[in-house]
């Protein structure tokens, strides 16, 4: 039986949630959210990838985008072992399936994303990501099946921020505060970390948007529908990706886990200070 091509429908989807509104809502508003999300340049992204799952998937979006890759520190990345993959997270997308392709052709496409729950609708790519619930707590059968997948033998890759890179004090573009958890699953599952550090940033109307959303008291990542937006701009780019030195899990303090993930990201922003 053949699988029908997912594609992104903004007027299905609303007239489907919201079967009492949907009548009173303007089209120009229905067409204005299909723009800012690039409906048309999704799909034509998903009808390529067809049937096509994982590192296979991102390598077609890839190509679509004419984006190419300069990976720097390979060597640090060795043949056999087990490890944690923690990378900045400037762009909110394509640096995510930048990293699939990359890592995912080292090991063979043996690997598992921590993602946003939201992200497992993006059907090509439900076969490598590992819903973490962002907004709320983990079920106890997330929890146990995250606990699994560090215990099994595919390379993990995370973005322990969590959120893309945001304007910072100073008007530097980085990462906010990343989360305690890359730490203690490192010393828990017994795997190094291998720091990556993607050169790359959004446009400054999205971080202006981010900063404003903040201004507003708004707590809800707003700026998230943007973000496919900003993947097109990006369209024809050249990425610079480098690679640290693993980290020993044994050097880890897992009793000081928030202080052990800001050494880890500081120590992810220096590798482009190195080169």
């Amino acid at each position: 039986m053949e699988t029908k091509p997912l594609k992104i429908d903004v007027d299905s989807v609303i007239r489907q949630r919201l079967p009492r509104h949907y009548r009173y809502i303007p089209r120009w508003v229905i067409r204005w959210v299909e723009r800012i999300i690039k409906q048309d340049g999704l799909n034509k992204i998903l009808s390529d990838i067809g049937d096509k799952k994982g590192v296979e998937a991102a390598d077609v979006a890839l190509a679509d985008l004419g984006i190419t890759l300069q990976t720097h520190g390979e060597e640090n990345i060795p043949a056999t072992g087990r490890f944690i993959f923690a990378s900045n997270h400037p762009l909110g997308g394509l640096d995510g399936m930048a990293l699939i392709s990359l890592i995912g052709h080292r090991y063979g496409g043996e690997i598992k994303f921590l993602v946003n729950d939201l992200l497992m609708a993006v059907k090509p790519f439900d076969n490598v990501f590992m819903p973490v619930n962002k907004y709320g707590r983990q079920s106890r059968q997330n929890a146990a099946e995250i606990e699994a997948q560090y215990r099994s033998h595919r390379q993990m890759i995370t973005f322990p921020a969590g959120l893309c890179s945001r304007r910072l004090k100073g008007g530097v573009i980085g990462d906010l505060q990343w989360q305690k958890a890359v730490v203690t699953h490192a010393v828990s599952s017994e795997r190094d970390v291998i720091p990556v550090y993607f050169d790359a940033h959004n446009s400054k109307s999205f971080y202006r948007f981010a900063k404003l959303r903040e201004r507003l008291g708004i707590k809800f990542n707003l700026e998230m529908i943007l973000l496919p937006r900003e993947m097109f701009k990006s369209s024809g780019s050249t990425f610079n990706v480098y690679f640290g030195a693993p980290v020993k899990w044994q050097s880890l303090n897992a009793h000081d886990a928030r202080a052990e993930a800001s050494r880890l990201r500081q120590s992810v922003y220096e590798l482009k200070k190195k080169s």
